[in-house]
């Protein structure tokens, strides 16, 4: 069912029957700050009237940079419009969850890939071009330290978050695989293909003339530090809490490339 999440009626109406809502939409990049508190206000007023428990799928955006390892415990200190509002609608979130309006949890993971994940930083960038045989783009230092998630446990770890009472209230680090270089990830999708890696990192000045007339780089560039130190997460609250199993990174290659290739079907279970 299709609705408008900003309409508080219509998000009533969609949410009407769930005993969880997943909230795990947005808006255009670079236009965060018109669309993502709105659209937070509705789902929240959706769980709401269901009575649901609602699952926030977040980023990392709200602690700004950070020295070390990223971890749940960190105070928000974010650094630019696009980094505010994550920050400010997760909070918005957790004050509903203290106030007794919705029971809440926040899952947070660092940048995606895998079926269907194509606009990300290893998405269309580096599987779609390494297919096409062309060399794999990295923003900021490829050979920093950079944690990536595999969607399909994204997409678990949330689940597991609804099923448990004690994820209430409380924002979570859902399992990765083992963090290595943004060079070493691209490398091992080269490998899986067969062919030899090929980088080529885009020059920040290119990114910020682009800002200047779009939009969604003018965000890339806000967000730029991510790339260019080392961005490591911290899971272990989640593993002590409901353990961790995440797909190592070898076999969720394979299966976004299949996927990418046509070879492998990624079904929706539907009610």
């Amino acid at each position: 069912m299709a609705a408008d999440a900003t309409d508080a009626a219509a998000a009533r109406k969609v949410c009407e029957g769930a005993a969880v809502v997943f909230h795990c939409a947005s808006g255009p990049y670079g236009r965060w700050r018109q669309t993502l508190p709105p659209i937070m206000n509705g789902i929240i007023e959706g769980a709401t009237a269901a009575e649901a428990r609602l699952v926030y799928g977040d980023n990392l955006y709200a602690y700004g940079q950070v020295d070390g390892l990223i971890r749940e415990d960190l105070p928000y200190r974010p650094i630019s419009p696009t980094t505010i509002v994550r920050a400010q609608v997760a909070t918005t979130l957790m004050n509903a969850h203290a106030a007794g309006k919705v029971r809440a949890t926040i899952g947070r993971a660092s940048d995606f890939y895998g079926p269907r994940a194509r606009q990300s930083k290893v998405g269309d960038g580096v599987f779609a071009r390494a297919l096409a045989a062309k060399p794999a783009q990295a923003l900021g230092d490829p050979d920093a330290l950079h944690t990536y998630t595999f969607i399909h446990d994204f997409a678990a770890g949330l689940v597991t978050l609804a099923q448990r009472d004690e994820a209430l209230g409380e924002v979570w680090h859902v399992p990765s695989a083992e963090t290595v270089t943004t060079r070493r990830f691209i490398e091992m999708v080269f490998e899986q293909i067969k062919r030899p890696a090929r980088v080529q990192t885009v020059p920040r000045l290119m990114i910020s003339m682009l800002g200047v007339f779009v939009p969604a780089m003018r965000a890339v560039k806000e967000t730029l530090y991510q790339s260019e130190r080392p961005w490591v997460v911290d899971y272990s609250k989640f593993a002590r809490a409901f353990g961790s199993r995440p797909t190592p990174h070898e076999q969720a290659i394979a299966e976004t490339i299949a996927w990418s290739q046509g070879k492998l079907t990624v079904t929706v279970a539907k009610s």
